[in-house]
């Protein structure tokens, strides 16, 4: 075998077992590099507190040498002093009476007087006889988090000022109305690019999918609820996920950062599905609804990995999302449904379904967000659109690759007028005909 291109041919049959040894060898990780470089912090401490393995990760996050910090501080020495509070008062009671908790959020202070927002998850490890012997801890960097919540908490008491100008307007001359119509065009280009900055700028080219996305915004003086994402897993699995926050306006968009932070990084993780959304479920229950502002969301998450004859296999998991739909050849539609899902961080604990199936060349896997299905129609408005006219509208145009079918979705939105009063969101993932990488 030689290598031209960056790209390995083959140059005789008895070179595979070669081969295959050497991309063997480049694939082996131990479970301490694995352990040591992951993207999240590690620790694990006595019942009392004492730190007795940290990975390289976090030591690095905080600016601390191993040395420092094994057997000589304990897990609340990292913390800020607001972190340490809570973690006395709340985080180690509540820990030792359940034995794991998940998702908090806590303040870790760095080796030069800095602040890291943090998300923690910690689990008790119990002996064979029921002891308690250590506590195992994960870290997830919230900082991009935290920056969302400030820009967003800022474009709020901007859009209050701008409200509270627009009314003293009503009272006063000509001009001062033109000056009040300037600034909420101002607002609204400023609430636009914080639209943007919620979802991904482009999807990624992925080798033998197709897809393609629209997102349709109800108004242009909110910030829309919808969103959605497509990830590579490592290898050649990757991950997407298409969802609907409750809600408007700027307490919508950080209830879309903080799940869109949440799915990414519990998907990286653990990928299952159901484990994904359990994990989202948490966090939301824990940052809203446990705290008497009850927040929560629906959402589908599935997975994508190569199947047999060029097709692509796929693993969904819903919470509380209307089902997906898949374009069949020989001008099939069917939808993939997930029962008995329930709306995420609703409740402390819930259970997920899981649905299967595989795409096959010519086939297109469609998810859509109920502003869809909940478009009025008629001539009085009265009637919904509905699963059934969606289903039948995909039968129609089914077989057809994304593109085709984000278009024809695109002209059925149009022609709702004003009937369509509600965000919505679309993406198409699909298997061409021929092989080969298209995306948009």
């Amino acid at each position: 075998m030689c290598r031209t291109g960056g790209v390995f041919e083959p140059s005789g049959a008895g070179d595979d077992k070669a081969v295959d040894a050497a991309f063997t060898a480049l694939l082996e990780d131990s479970v301490e590099e694995l352990y040591e470089s992951a993207p999240c912090g590690y620790l694990s401490t006595l019942m009392d507190g004492t730190i007795a393995k940290v990975n390289a990760t976090l030591l690095g996050w905080l600016g601390l040498e191993r040395e420092a910090v094994v057997g000589r501080k304990y897990f609340a020495d990292l913390l800020t002093v607001g972190g340490k509070l809570y973690h006395e008062t709340h985080f180690a009671p509540l820990l030792r009476m359940q034995g794991e908790l998940r998702g908090i959020a806590l303040e870790m202070k760095t080796a030069h007087g800095g602040r890291l927002p943090v998300l923690v998850s910690s689990v008790i490890k119990n002996s064979d006889e029921g002891e308690p012997l250590l506590i195992r801890t994960t870290v997830f960097d919230a900082s991009d988090r935290r920056a969302y919540e400030e820009e967003l908490l800022r474009r709020r008491q901007e859009a209050e000022r701008a409200r509270v100008e627009a009314e003293r307007a009503r009272a006063e001359a000509e001009e001062a109305r033109r000056q009040a119509e300037t600034d909420r065009a101002r607002l609204a280009d400023a609430l636009a690019v914080l639209q943007k900055s919620l979802l991904p700028h482009t999807l990624p080219v992925l080798p033998g999918l197709e897809t393609a996305v629209h997102y349709h915004t109800a108004s242009p003086d909110q910030l829309g609820g919808d969103f959605y994402d497509l990830f590579s897993l490592g290898g050649d699995r990757w991950a997407f996920f298409l969802g609907d926050v409750c809600g408007k306006g700027p307490q919508a968009a950080a209830l879309t950062s903080l799940t869109r932070y949440t799915l990414r990084a519990a998907a990286h993780h653990d990928p299952e599905p159901t484990t994904v959304l359990t994990t989202l479920n948490a966090v939301l229950h824990e940052e809203y609804t446990a705290s008497g502002d009850p927040r929560y969301c629906t959402c589908v998450f599935g997975v994508l990995a190569p199947a047999a004859d060029g097709g692509m296999s796929v693993r969904l998991g819903s919470g509380g999302h209307p089902p997906a739909l898949v374009l069949r050849g020989g001008g099939r539609a069917e939808f993939l449904p997930t029962p008995g899902g329930m709306l995420v961080g609703a409740l402390p604990a819930v259970p997920f379904a899981t649905a299967e199936t595989t795409l096959a060349p010519g086939e297109t896997l469609l998810l859509y967000t109920d502003g869809l299905t909940e478009a009025r129609t008629g001539p009085t408005g009265e009637n919904l659109y509905g699963e059934d006219a969606l289903l039948a509208f995909a039968a129609d145009h089914a077989p057809a690759p994304p593109r085709t079918v984000i278009a024809a979705l695109t002209d059925l939105l149009e022609g709702f007028g004003d009937g369509l009063n509600d965000d919505t969101a679309l993406l198409a993932l699909g298997i061409p005909l021929q092989a080969g990488p298209g995306a948009e």
